[in-house]
């Protein structure tokens, strides 16, 4: 076989190698989105309570920098267009890495809900703060409630119980979510500014 033969034939496999990857993505590129899609609307369910608004939260997004160095989305609620709520995403420092939060504030500025959406905490013990019993600790809580300086765990003099053994952890989260209040109660417009629903 020439060297013409050769190379026309590794041209022949390259191609149907290409044609090959670009098929099979193709095929699967809308299969991760749909489920990239129902997991977020499972996390916003999670802080958003249904039966609050009627547009598609997903859909009606801004990114806006919560306090995490970078813009990240927050999703808004909203009930025949009028604002009701919001999910802010906030980036934290953890014992082992970021912790990224979701955090539901209702347009009064009552926390609705809280979960974590990404972690590297140490398994087993930095990975408790996930504990939706634990989350569910902030649910009602405001900017004044309690005072600024006592969203901290309790061994700090603060009003939050830590998740035992986890400390760093749960401090981090704590801070997460007195962020996102504290962004929500300054930027509330910017959060609430007009946006575009597909639904």
């Amino acid at each position: 076989m020439s060297a013409r033969a050769n190379l026309a034939s590794v041209a022949g496999i390259l191609l149907m190698s290409a044609v090959l990857v670009a098929g099979t993505w193709q095929l699967t590129r809308e299969r991760i989105a749909a489920n990239d899609a129902r997991g977020l609307v499972e996390e916003l369910a999670a802080v958003l309570p249904a039966g609050l608004y009627n547009n598609a939260p997903r859909k009606d997004r801004v990114l806006l920098d919560t306090g995490s160095g970078g813009p990240l989305p927050v999703y808004r609620a909203r009930q025949n267009g009028v604002p009701v709520a919001a999910a802010l995403t906030v980036a934290v420092d953890g014992y082992a890495g970021p912790i990224t939060l979701l955090v539901g504030i209702a347009a009064n500025g009552k926390v609705l809900g809280v979960k974590i959406i990404a972690e590297a905490e140490t398994a087993g013990i930095g990975t408790r703060v996930r504990n939706a019993g634990w989350l569910a600790r902030f649910t009602g809580r405001s900017l004044l409630d309690p005072a600024l300086d006592r969203w901290t765990p309790r061994e700090d003099g603060g009003a939050f119980d830590a998740v035992a053994g986890a400390t760093v952890s749960s401090r981090a989260v704590i801070g997460g979510v007195r962020k996102a209040v504290q962004y929500f109660e300054s930027h509330r417009d910017e959060v609430f500014a007009p946006g575009t629903d597909d639904d």
